[in-house]
């Protein structure tokens, strides 16, 4: 049983960040584990309502008041097998998850909610410091294969739940290392890549084969893949990143999407160059975007020595709280989100578009001409309006597009395996994963579009129960989501 005035003796704490000055310094985590006192107390908040909202915010259904429960006495090794029943790497969702569990948490309705994405990281924490993660190989092999195109946390999440059903799964993956976005997207203060690598120790030691450099429809074929496979799932992200080539100066030196940024940053923390091409050591810099991606792009320019940044957002500076008739409890708000990077320095403004890049008169980019603007829905479209005599210029030498990602990128493997891109860059799955190719699957943000980490994991798992009973396999594998699933929203 819960502790019923648990939420009321303690208030919601995170634990402390390194300090600005020492963690801009490194590319560390931002977060030191945090104390066992500290994450009992805050576990002893959950209040295991009798509708526990948080797990339909979670598309994983994570079993949220039970973990917190068994934190709160102690029971940790329980608590790790509670999570690791429904999440394949709470280590991953812990640290890069935006939480709409905590969301959708029902004390969040007159108090602050349970910090329950800290909760699940420093459970994942303790289950490998303590050696309670180890390899769960399938007792028989079921003489099937099946191939995974993409490792990002989806592929990898399907890879693991069919190799433990008996299958022989091999990973294919373009880059040099395991990992997709995890390994060289999202910048290492936000996750060490440690964490990848002894969860592919887990999965290696379960059967799991992986083999990178192998770029499907390049080095492999598709129908060579076919023909050693039973089944195929992509689970190849949603790289294709949103540009604005209509605007004027975009063609200039200086000008750059954000992956171009942050992909090289991450290659030079992890050893494996010397230097990156862009750099925005002694710069001015502008980033258009407030989303993840952008804080990623304002910690490293930090990190990288910015002479300052700027951070760009078309829409205006948003409630710090939730607007009840707009955003009611339990779906998720939009509030102003404030992100680790954001305290380390920079400025930010918001609603403002960008009308030129400016040329320096030899191809470089100086400054960014901008003007105030509003947006509003205008029978279910965005409006944007310029508001007059509001441009002004911004100066830059480095700027870096963080607007989202338009689906997944065109590619050869698309062609070969005869599957084609929907209007808005996805590739559709019919009810049972397959896409409109018989034996070939597909899931995560390939299939989605660009979302939560959490709802890769939950689509990989969903995926993978499809191939198994395509596969005739015994027994049935969770399936947290189905392919039309959606997140908590409100009805208008």
């Amino acid at each position: 049983m819960p502790d019923p005035m648990g939420f009321l003796r303690y208030e919601r704490q995170l634990p402390k960040r390194r300090p600005v000055p020492v963690r801009i310094q490194d590319f560390r985590e931002v977060y030191p584990p945090a104390g066992e006192e500290l994450i009992r107390d805050q576990a002893t908040r959950c209040m295991d309502c009798g509708i526990p909202f948080c797990h339909d915010g979670c598309p994983l259904g994570n079993r949220i008041p039970d973990w917190n429960d068994l934190v709160r006495t102690g029971a940790w090794q329980a608590a790790a097998e509670a999570l690791h029943a429904t999440n394949n790497f709470p280590e991953f969702t812990g640290r890069l998850c935006p939480a709409p569990c905590e969301e959708a948490c029902v004390l969040g309705i007159g108090d602050d909610p349970v910090t329950i994405k800290q909760v699940e990281v420093e459970i994942a924490n303790h289950a490998f410091d303590l050696g309670y993660v180890r390899p769960q190989p399938a007792p028989a092999k079921s003489g099937k294969k099946v191939a995974v195109v993409g490792s990002g946390p989806a592929g990898l999440a399907a890879a693991q739940q069919l190799a433990r059903a008996g299958h022989a799964v091999t990973v294919y993956e373009r880059d040099d290392r395991i990992g997709g976005l995890l390994r060289y997207g999202i910048p290492d203060f936000k996750i060490e890549k440690v964490h990848i690598d002894r969860r592919m120790a887990q999965m290696a030691a379960e059967g799991v084969e992986f083999r990178t450099s192998v770029n499907v429809g390049v080095d492999v074929t598709a129908d060579d893949l076919r023909d050693r496979h039973d089944a195929v799932l992509l689970t190849c992200g949603a790289l294709a990143g949103r540009d604005t080539p209509e605007t004027p100066g975009r063609g200039l030196n200086g000008v750059h999407l954000a992956m171009e940024h942050l992909v090289p940053a991450n290659r030079v923390v992890a050893g494996l160059q010397q230097n990156t091409p862009i750099d925005a050591a002694g710069k001015h810099v502008v980033i258009i975007g407030g989303g993840d991606t952008g804080a990623d792009c304002l910690g490293v320019a930090h990190r990288q020595g910015a002479a300052s940044v700027t951070q760009l957002d078309q829409y205006p500076l948003p409630p710090e709280v939730r607007a009840g008739e707009l955003h009611p409890w339990p779906t998720w708000p939009t509030i102003l989100r404030n992100y680790p990077a954001h305290e380390e320095g920079g400025d930010r403004v918001f609603g403002v578009a960008v009308r030129e890049f400016v040329d320096d008169g030899q191809g470089n980019v100086r400054a960014i001409r901008v003007a105030d603007v509003v947006v509003e829905r205008v029978d279910g479209k965005r409006k944007v309006t310029i508001t007059p005599g509001s441009e002004r210029e911004l100066r830059a030498d480095l700027v870096l597009l963080a607007i989202g990602f338009e689906g997944t990128e065109q590619q050869p493997l698309l062609t070969q395996f005869g599957v084609t891109r929907a209007p808005r860059g996805n590739v559709d799955a019919r009810p049972d994963w397959q896409t409109d190719v018989d034996g070939v699957f597909v899931a995560g943000d390939m299939h989605r579009g660009a979302s939560l980490i959490v709802w890769a994991i939950a689509e990989g798992r969903a995926a993978a129960a499809a191939i198994h009973n395509h596969l005739g396999a015994y027994g049935e594998l969770p399936a947290p989501v189905h392919p039309g699933s959606l997140p908590l929203t409100a009805v208008r």
